[in-house]
């Protein structure tokens, strides 16, 4: 792998000279120089056969940003997996691209007069990726059917402050009825419509989404398949906004409760063991360039903790083994760093190759989420509409909901003023009818597929709709048609409306 590369020498002349008069280090003026290039030549960038230049290392130009930079040369070259010859080298994609893009610098920095100032405003009117600039209050207003007597349009005003007081949003019916198309139509409308700014993490339960590669494509997604080809996610549960002993307490205490809540093994001797061997392995990364743990890292203390008391393994070992061994999560010595920031991509994470912990899996990324939520500014509302950051989106959600998930009640309380959003799907009503939370009542969109079993109080609940008209429901759910769908109206003086689902592969 190398660690450098080296300019052609009329391009570190360039960069000398903007560094001059714009201010900037020559390696933020190679990155913009890089992607200035790949926006006007793409894949028809000249091959830079000179190497006389300055020296650029590996660290000081890539940083953090390593899967950033391949993402984003793999979708403009449409090759998925890049060489790391064709990656970073003096025979590189990169190379060519500084080489060549300090050439239109050039050129753009004569236009402007030699004005260094005038550079930069034509450069941010110029170099404008799709997706990286948030646009205030844009509309989401997505076709989703026609209504069944009328067929009129039906439409749903994700972010309209004006007339719902959130946008999270439950989809029930039972399999192969639709509700599975009509939610990636959603999902891929709201992408196209916010020119693909509005992100979502998708958790693929039963691994039916994965596969569909016109979805993927559409709606610009980047999908994991755990324990499928030792895929894991470039995600550390452990990286934290600050690493001083009172983040580090509070956030192993909080893993500690994760766990229990999802394995009822795990009781308080588990929890006081585990709060102990993830402060202790920040303590062995306290002076390390990434001074967080990983799993493997948690696994070794635990592992010295029992043989140091003389205890045997038991459930808490078991579930930090296997943590450890699938290698599910970033783990030090992969060659990218973690990601460092989920709530601005768009990912797909299949589980469901995984014969044991998918529901923590989830409750690990839910926690990252959470975490980067509270640490954001409030989402920018303009003429009454919110941007929408981030979707969590949970399918399969009844294996989910009866979790007491702290950090997901918490993204659903608070996630409105954030512009972070929770999709779920499921197999019916009742599952959102749990004693310890009430889902029910912050789900401002509802539609109801063909359910059976459903009862008349989870129905009223989520519809908003009298006893009698619930009960009237129960049986008409039963029988609707594939794609029909039962759901709250807009319409003031009616309970509920029945319109046709729209579906995705009828769409792209």
């Amino acid at each position: 792998m190398a660690d450098r590369l080296y300019t052609s020498s009329e391009a570190d002349d360039v960069l000398s000279a903007l560094r001059f008069e714009t201010k900037l280090e020559k390696a933020v003026l190679a990155k913009i120089a890089f992607a200035l290039s790949l926006k006007i030549d793409g894949k028809d960038v000249p091959i830079s056969l000179k190497f006389t230049g300055g020296e650029m290392k590996r660290p000081t130009f890539i940083g953090d940003d390593e899967l950033f930079f391949r993402t984003l040369i793999a979708y403009v070259y449409e090759q998925p997996d890049i060489p790391e010859e064709d990656f970073y080298s003096n025979k590189s994609i990169i190379k060519n691209h500084i080489d060549n893009g300090c050439r239109y610098l050039s050129q753009f920095f004569i236009e402007c007069g030699r004005d260094g100032n005038k550079l930069l405003s034509r450069l941010t009117d110029h170099v404008e990726f799709s997706g990286r600039k948030e646009m205030k209050g844009k509309g989401l207003d997505i076709f989703i059917g026609k209504t069944l007597l009328q067929n009129t349009d039906v439409f749903l005003e994700l972010n309209n402050t004006r007339i719902h007081a959130n946008s999270h949003m439950a989809i029930m019916g039972k399999p192969g009825v639709g509700k599975t198309q009509f939610l990636l139509k959603i999902l891929t409308d709201l992408r196209v419509q916010s020119n693909f700014q509005t992100n979502f993490i998708y958790f693929d339960y039963k691994g039916d989404v994965v596969d569909n590669e016109k979805f993927l494509k559409a709606a610009r997604v980047q999908s994991f398949q755990l324990l499928q080809g030792g895929v894991s996610l470039p995600i550390n549960p452990f990286v934290l906004p600050g690493y001083d002993e009172q983040n580090i307490n509070v956030s192993a205490r909080e893993k500690a409760e994760s766990f229990a809540s999802i394995n009822a093994k795990l009781g308080v001797v588990q929890k006081g063991a585990l709060t102990e061997a993830i402060r202790a392995a920040y303590a062995r990364r306290q002076d390390s360039e990434m001074p967080y743990p990983d799993f493997q890292d948690i696994l070794e203390i635990a592992l010295a903790m029992y043989e140091e008391d003389g205890k045997k393994d038991d459930s808490l070992i078991e579930v930090l083994r296997d943590l450890a061994d699938f290698d599910l999560f970033w783990k030090h010595g992969s060659e990218t760093p973690p990601i460092d920031r989920l709530t601005n991509r768009t990912l797909l994470i299949d589980v469901h190759a995984m014969p044991v912990l998918k529901e923590l899996v989830a409750y690990l990324v839910i926690e990252r989420i959470y975490k980067e939520m509270a640490a954001l500014p409030d989402s920018p509302v303009e003429d009454g509409r919110r941007t929408i950051r981030t979707i969590l989106v949970i399918d399969e959600a009844h294996n989910y909901l009866g979790q007491k998930n702290m950090f997901l009640q918490r993204i659903i309380r608070e996630g409105r003023s954030k512009g972070i959003v929770v999709f779920f799907a499921s197999q019916s009503p009742n599952d959102y009818q749990q004693k310890f939370f009430n889902f029910q009542e912050l789900l401002e969109f509802t539609y109801i597929f063909q359910c059976e079993g459903v009862s008349a109080k989870s129905v009223q609940d989520l519809l908003g709709c009298s006893n009698k008209t619930a009960k009237d429901l129960q049986a008409e759910i039963a029988r609707l048609e594939p794609w029909q769908v039962v759901a709250r109206s807009s319409i003031k003086t009616e309970e509920f409306s029945k319109f046709t689902a729209e579906a995705f592969y009828k769409n792209y």
